[in-house]
């Protein structure tokens, strides 16, 4: 790691806590606070990502070394690095909470790739910050398993995402209550090695706007602009409008993206929206196991269910409209501002529906389809069904399925049984919903006139075999918190491939057997990591 080149530009540019002493504390005028990991007891590295290791440069021999582990949780820092934790607000579940920033993520410095890449190198769980508030800055295994698996499958997917380096275990037992229920218990500790081109997100604006600190506001904007989005120009009022809209072009490409595999935030806070497009923060998030546009994973969301799995949509919209008021200073009109909102709705909107063709295999629009796409998203209602599965077997049905007159509905149903928990024990009016559905898609996709081969092939290119699911990643964590990472190894190489068959790893694709629907971290999870 004495290789890395770092070029901290975050820490190089922006105005510093002028405190240096780590105690909780508000920070002012000031974009970050220098500050040092926290040692570990006993660091073991449980898993480590080969490909974001090879894009910084460090080959295995390094990953597996003791000296990897030990940098990589925090206990010692190579030649360049300069840590801190960055200042930032938020609004959360609709409401402004005020100052939040990195409670338990310490940035090590940003690694500059021969070809010029930026990379920033956060560890979270690396200890406490002046902005940890009440908590410790440590994280757990279970949380910590989740966020590396995901950030790394995510990107596998073609989804916008940060990603993770490392996992690494503490050799420590922190105290957490998972559900907030007064059942505290001692859990192994984790700290997970985050990478990304920046960390920076909508509440790292909205708190100097919120404050009044301006001169703050309007730094951190100048140094986004010419560090992560040079192409714009030098920045301007008009400079910064285009840039809301291009966060906003973004970030609709990036919710389009989470609807196609079916995947649910879970806590999409103003501070967990990156201004780059990408997922940031994998805290209590879920996958469909059966799908449902109201589903959320998170409990503290359970009742009023604001980021469930429907309204990602209109929430990432909600949040871009936070921002456009934390940068308002910098423009001084709302007018070109608004103008600049309109960017998400029309990019969300022609990229879901060209999303869905693509899902189902279909090349352009025709007359019918809105109605087909919609009717679609009611039948996968009307029983329990794995999304995944189901287009994934979609995509299998041969053209002529239904030509005969006489295929009655059991047997219209019954290549994509697989995708259904328990179809057998649904009405027989259930059953005659989907068979009404698969037949107006073949029809369709008959008028297409779009080969059954080349059909298949476009839609294995978009709908995943294999996704993180809940349970899969719950029994990583349980070997993971033994000290064992080979299932979470092992999970990853599937998640390289996740639209390919890899019959050898058949019983990954499988959809949630009966015994996770209740289990914690299996159906609902909570902020508690």
């Amino acid at each position: 790691m004495q290789s890395l080149r770092f070029d901290n530009s975050f820490v190089r540019s922006l105005p510093a806590d002028p405190a240096t002493d780590n105690r909780r504390r508000q920070v002012y005028e000031a974009c970050y606070s220098r500050v040092l990991p926290t040692a570990v007891a006993h660091p073991k590295m449980l898993a480590y990502s080969r490909e974001m290791a090879q894009t910084l440069g460090l080959d295995d021999d390094f990953m597996a070394s003791r000296e990897a582990a030990e940098v990589l949780a925090g206990n010692r820092l190579v030649a360049g690095m300069d840590p801190y934790a960055a200042c930032y607000g938020g609004h959360q579940f609709g409401h402004w909470a005020g100052q939040l920033g990195d409670g338990r993520a310490i940035t090590l410095g940003e690694v500059l790739t021969d070809d010029d890449q930026r990379w920033e190198l956060q560890l979270k769980g690396a200890g406490p910050t002046p902005y940890s508030r009440t908590a410790d800055g440590r994280a757990v295994v279970r949380s910590s398993v989740r966020e590396f698996l995901c950030s790394e499958a995510m990107h596998h997917l073609g989804v916008p995402t940060t990603r993770a380096l490392s996992l690494v275990g503490s050799g420590e037992k922190i105290i957490r209550d998972m559900f907030y229920d007064g059942n505290p218990r001692p859990e192994p500790g984790a700290v997970v090695c985050r990478v990304a081109p920046s960390f920076l997100r909508l509440g790292n604006f909205e708190i100097f706007t919120a404050r009044r600190d301006l001169e703050t506001l309007r730094q951190l904007a100048e140094y986004a602009l010419r560090t992560h989005f040079p192409e714009l120009g030098e920045p301007s009022p008009e400079v910064y409008v285009e840039w809301l809209a291009e966060i906003c072009r973004r970030t609709a490409q990036m919710v389009c993206h989470w609807q196609r595999v079916g995947f649910v935030h879970g806590v999409m806070n103003t501070d967990n929206l990156s201004i780059l497009g990408l997922t940031i923060d994998y805290g209590p998030y879920g996958w469909l196991d059966v799908y449902d546009p109201d589903w959320t994973p998170n409990t503290t969301d359970a009742e009023g269910r604001r980021y469930r799995y429907a309204y990602q949509p209109q929430i990432a919209h909600w949040n871009l409209a936070r921002f456009a008021e934390a940068i308002h200073p910098l423009v001084g009109e709302s007018a070109p501002l608004e103008d600049a909102l309109a960017s998400f709705g029309n990019t969300f909107n022609d990229a879901y529906g060209n999303m869905m063709l693509s899902k189902l295999g279909l090349e352009s629009w025709h007359e019918g389809d809105d109605s087909l796409i919609l009717d679609l998203q009611k039948t996968l209602t009307v029983v329990e069904t794995d999304m995944t599965l189901f287009y994934r077997l979609l995509a299998d049905l041969p053209t002529d399925a239904v030509d005969a007159a006489e295929v009655d509905d059991g047997s219209v149903v019954a290549p994509l049984a697989e995708a259904y928990y328990d179809i057998d024990a649904h009405s027989t009016e259930a059953r005659r919903t989907i068979a009404d559905w698969i037949r107006r898609y073949l029809q369709r996709v008959q008028l297409s006139g779009t080969p059954d081969t080349i059909r298949r092939q476009a839609m294995r290119r978009v709908n995943p075999k294999y996704v993180p699911r809940n349970y899969l990643a719950q029994l990583a964590i349980d070997k993971a918190e033994e000290g064992d990472g080979s299932l979470v190894d092992e999970l990853l190489q599937v998640m390289r491939h996740p639209y390919d068959e890899q019959p050898q790893f058949e019983t990954y694709a499988a959809k949630r057997p009966e015994w996770a629907r209740h289990r914690a971290g299996c159906s609902m999870l909570s902020c508690s990591s």
